[in-house]
């Protein structure tokens, strides 16, 4: 693992999000069908100033709301089940580190957490790392901005959501030995967007990889990656398979890149119905470019009329030729807009 080691060390209204906000707000503390809820507010008016107190206070089932503030702390969840912890909203509730690599861990050796949701609240990296997800299963990160790395080893069935990432020092996501889904993600100016390692299996759809300084997609080791209907703009390189990954590309849009995909022989690495456009090489196996005719008949190569791409308006214009392609209504993250 050691090639993937070395690159792995917009918001909703909280209203709509929380699904029942108003009860959280009005209930100073109180049981209901999914157990106690915990307020935690910087003025004292909560039950508690500090989120990682009303963590440990929590019993399985229970949820953690977060009101607006700052917090300066290092949070871990750990041993728990159920567990939800809620912010205000991204723009309201900012989680700074401390102390510690990494600011948020979920799950802690030989502890994991399991079915645990974190969302609306921003988590800004501390020691090179933002959130990090070790052993458990069904984690949920939905509705979070984080300024850094998201990381996960060892976890299975991770759901990143409706996520703002980026600006890490590293990769924006890696996983190591697990299995995740990442769908309606932003994931901006990282060195790789996304790196999927050891025997991850990782599925990508509809996310938008932007801005990365190497490939918007890297997969590595025994890793497998299926990425459907991403819009990849922007990145030195569209996706990357090596070692003896495997995976499939397909609906996606891959524009402006050196390289659109990049795979060995002995990957086994599907292509078909892909739009690129400005890639200098479409294809490259073993670093030598292939011809599309041979390795990805279906792909087209047409400009895919983003509405705004300079504002990173990514949603394709209604006269877009990039609909009804193959199997999918349109390619890409963004269906397109109306006339």
């Amino acid at each position: 693992m050691t090639r993937f080691w070395v690159k792995a060390v917009m918001a909703i209204g909280v209203w709509l999000a929380l699904c029942g906000s108003s009860v959280l707000f009005a209930q100073e503390q109180g049981n209901s069908r999914e157990g106690s809820i915990w307020n935690v507010a910087l003025d004292g008016s909560g039950h508690f100033t500090s989120i990682q107190e009303a963590i440990d206070q929590a019993q399985d089932g229970d949820t953690v709301f977060i009101r607006t503030g700052r917090y300066a702390e290092d949070v871990t969840v750990h041993s728990k089940e159920g567990l939800k912890v809620i912010g205000e909203g991204p723009e309201k509730v900012f989680l700074a580190g401390l102390k510690r690599v990494g600011t948020l861990h979920i799950g802690k050796w030989p502890y994991g957490a399991t079915n645990v949701e974190i969302r609306g609240l921003t988590v800004q990296q501390h020691g090179g790392l933002g959130v990090g997800i070790f052993n458990g299963s069904g984690v949920t990160l939905k509705h979070l901005t984080v300024n850094g790395f998201v990381f996960g080893q060892q976890v299975q069935n991770v759901r990143i959501e409706d996520c703002v990432i980026g600006g890490s020092e590293t990769t924006g996501i890696a996983f190591a030995d697990s299995q995740a889904t990442l769908i309606d993600n932003l994931i901006h100016d990282n060195d790789h967007g996304v790196s999927v390692g050891g025997t991850s299996i990782v599925r990508l759809e509809r996310n938008v990889i932007t801005r990365s300084l190497f490939e918007a997609v890297l997969v590595a080791d025994q890793g497998n990656a299926t990425l459907i209907q991403n819009t990849l703009v922007g990145n030195r390189g569209g996706v990357k398979f090596q070692d003896e990954a495997t995976g499939r590309v397909a609906g996606n849009i891959i524009d402006q890149a050196r390289v659109g995909v990049a795979w060995s022989v002995k990957n086994k690495v599907a292509v078909s119905h892909n739009g690129l456009y400005q890639i200098h090489v479409k294809y490259q196996v073993d670093g030598q470019t292939t011809s599309s005719e041979s390795q990805a008949f279906s792909d087209v190569y047409v400009a895919p009329k983003f509405v705004a791409p300079d504002r990173g308006d990514y949603r394709l214009q209604a006269d877009s030729p990039l609909q009804h392609v193959g199997g999918f209504p349109f390619l890409g993250a963004f269906g397109p807009v109306s006339e």
